[in-house]
Formats: structure tokens, C-alpha cells, sequence
């Protein structure tokens, strides 16, 4: 399938590389199939998650351990079924990024913020996905410090 994304030019998505989100992403549930564009192959630091639907709509993400957290919540049985997950390792998280443009940002504020709050969530093997809205932190989240 190609992509004529805006910010990669023309892509070519393998079918089997596109990640259906169902119920779409919130704010965004018209595109349900997306595919991963590694932004630094070499540190695996930083991917974007290009609407296949939509080639307009992309996000920046990352994996919780690239940014030093320990991050776990519970999925719900409703959620499990959507995912078709049946092992836990078959599961990836990403954690969508986005720049602070905040007027009351400090210099020594971090220029990116990582939403902790609603989480991707993947199957790696059947490639189905969606966002976890967690209403509260009833999550566990541990900060690792850096080296």
C-alpha cells in the first residue's frame, strides 16, 4: 500500500506492517490503520506513527524504558478481547509524545512530553492496537534515574 505522508514523502507500507487501532485513536477515530516509521534505527529512540487512513495525521512515540520508566497498568477483559491478547509479552506500550509549547515552560523544562495518561497498546502479533484513557493514576510508574 502507499502513503503519501507529508513529512516522509511517498511510502510503501507492507499490509503486513499496518497496526488497526478499531475504535481509532480519541479525537482521531477515523483512522484505524497505521503503520511504524523509525525515525533513529540505530538507538530505536524515537518512531512515528503515520496514519495510513490519514497520511496528515502522524505522532512521535517512544517506549516507556527509553525514557527511564517502569510502567504498568491492567487492561480490562474488554480490552484484552479487542487486542486478542493472550500472553502478556505479546504486548507492547508506546507512549505518544509531543511538544511543549507551553507559555510557562522553563528552559530547564524538558522540550517534549511524553502523555503517560493514555498509553498505546499493541499486539505485536496479530498488529491490532488502541488507547488505554486511564482516568486516574491507579497505574504504577517508576522513574529510573540516568547513568
Amino acid at each position: 500500500m502507499k502513503v503519501d505522508s507529508p513529512h516522509f514523502g511517498s511510502l510503501e507500507v507492507a499490509s503486513n506492517k499496518i497496526i488497526e487501532f478499531p475504535a481509532g485513536l480519541p479525537g482521531f477515530e477515523e483512522c484505524k490503520h497505521f503503520t511504524l516509521v523509525e525515525v533513529d534505527s540505530s538507538q530505536q529512540v524515537l518512531a512515528i506513527l503515520q496514519s495510513v487512513d490519514k497520511p496528515e495525521v502522524a505522532f512521535s512515540v517512544t517506549t516507556p524504558d527509553l525514557l527511564g520508566l517502569h510502567y504498568e497498568f491492567t487492561l480490562t477483559e474488554d480490552e484484552a478481547k479487542i487486542l486478542k491478547a493472550t500472553r502478556a509479552e505479546d504486548i507492547a506500550v508506546m507512549l505518544i509524545l509531543r511538544e511543549d509549547d507551553s507559555p510557562h515552560r522553563r528552559e530547564v523544562d524538558a522540550p517534549v512530553k511524553a502523555n503517560l495518561m493514555a498509553p498505546l497498546v499493541i499486539n505485536a502479533q496479530s498488529w491490532i492496537g488502541l488507547q488505554k484513557v486511564i482516568a486516574k493514576l491507579g497505574c504504577e510508574v517508576t522513574l529510573r534515574a540516568a547513568d
